[in-house]
């Protein structure tokens, strides 16, 4: 069935929208730096703030606010197609990467796409439209279903970033070097268990009381940071004395562990658990006693995520500008490289989703009854590497270049994010089909 050229418009407008946002967002990340309003340094403290605080705290709440009971079930395809079209990314990458000679970054931009702030400002931009209502059955409401969407999205962000964090520092990071956990901190409280070091970090870094000072005092944070480090050797001390046999599974299991992960799962808790999530979802009137401020404390602070790690990659955007004014090495991006992304991520992996969860919707029983969960997954391999990346560069010590490489690349992604138009209008259409069957 040919496609009108309206039908083709008003998604088209919708990608555009949500790319423009993006884009201005790194603009606005680019000019902080110029304007010395946030450094380098910063930049890479809030990075790890938004992985280890606001993605936790989005994905508790989106999470434990749409799942229930009698609709887990609905989120096992996910976890499935999440895990199933990574893998197979990273191992299509792997091999174009030991053919082409592609930095070892291309393989992570291939795998990892951005599976949070994008689907987010694009099912946004796309209820404006009004386009999506096409998908909504009549016994389902607008807004019911759109949330269910940006859960769907977020269910696979889960899975995604566990996968990066997992899998990542495996391909970016020195076989001959491999990180301590604690080094990601900075290099300051490398020995925190030196009390004198404790006293200047709480004091400040000049000796005396200003804004940077911690509110903690002293005695927590040096009792806080002995237990830390004594619990991590100590474990790993123990580990050490198990047969490889086991600490082959644990070692990969520890991997995945991350701040992510967990988030996801208080929030699976959360709405597992029908006290739990009438405690923390339900009125306040209606025994939802941690409404009005705990959950809504969660909520604010995970709202923040999704910009905040856009305007990181403006910052190293910056940075590599003012090198490439200077002279310096400000990261080279191979356009073999750049075309190969592009490709596998706006062409090769909606033709291959959009009939494959066709076929699923229509002639198995494996989806269920949710034109919205058909079309977010149709979508879910498809779009511009993840954001992800910028803040895996920080905690794997990557090089000043690779990390400038890769924020010119995904500034270059983005920019041609409006071709994922072409994708949202053959999952819309497919979604229809299914519907009609």
């Amino acid at each position: 069935m040919a496609i009108d050229s309206s039908e083709l418009i008003v998604p088209f407008v919708g990608a555009i929208q949500a790319s423009i946002s993006v884009v201005l967002t790194i603009v606005f990340g680019v000019i902080a730096a110029q304007c010395n309003l946030l450094s380098v340094n910063a930049a890479k403290e809030v990075s790890r703030l938004c992985c280890h605080m606001f993605l936790p705290a989005l994905l508790t709440y989106k999470i434990g606010s749409n799942l229930h009971q009698n609709t887990a079930a609905r989120y096992v395809p996910i976890f499935i197609w999440s895990i199933t079209y990574t893998l197979l990314s990273l191992a299509v990458g792997h091999i174009a990467c030991r053919f082409f000679k592609f930095p070892s970054w291309v393989k992570l931009a291939v795998c990892f796409n951005n599976t949070t702030s994008l689907p987010l400002l694009l099912i946004a931009s796309l209820k404006s439209t009004g386009i999506l209502n096409s998908i909504i059955p009549d016994s389902d409401s607008a807004s019911a279903a759109l949330d269910r969407a940006e859960s769907y999205f977020l269910i696979n962000a889960m899975v995604s970033d566990s996968l990066t964090f997992a899998l990542g520092p495996r391909v970016l990071r020195d076989r001959q070097h491999q990180n301590d956990p604690y080094e990601d901190y900075d290099s300051s409280s490398s020995s925190s268990d030196d009390e004198g070091e404790e006293d200047a970090m709480e004091r400040g870094p000049d000796g005396i009381i200003d804004e940077e000072t911690t509110l903690l005092p002293h005695l927590v944070v040096h009792r806080t940071n002995i237990i830390t480090r004594k619990t991590y050797t100590r474990t790993q001390a123990y580990i050490s004395t198990l047969p490889p046999s086991v600490q082959t599974p644990l070692s990969v299991l520890y991997e995945f562990v991350n701040p992510p992960l967990l988030g996801a799962l208080a929030g699976a808790i959360i709405g597992l658990t029908p006290p739990l999530h009438n405690l923390f979802f339900n009125p306040s009137d209606d025994g939802g006693y941690f409404n009005a401020w705990f959950t809504s404390a969660i909520k604010n602070i995970g709202s923040l995520f999704a910009t905040l790690q856009i305007i990181i990659v403006g910052v190293k955007l910056s940075q590599s500008l003012l090198k490439m004014k200077a002279g310096k090495d400000s990261g080279k991006v191979p356009a073999g490289g750049l075309a190969f992304i592009t490709v596998v991520r706006f062409l090769i992996w909606p033709a291959i989703s959009i009939p494959l969860i066709w076929a699923l919707a229509t002639k198995t029983g494996f989806l269920k009854d949710d034109p919205m969960l058909w079309f977010t997954m149709m979508l879910m391999p498809t779009g511009p590497p993840a954001m992800m990346l910028v803040a895996l560069t920080d905690i794997t010590g990557c090089k000043e270049g690779e990390k400038m490489a890769i924020a010119k690349m995904l500034t270059i992604c983005y920019g041609i994010t409006p071709l994922i138009c072409f994708a949202v209008v053959g999952s819309l259409k497919a979604t229809e089909a299914a519907m009609g069957r």
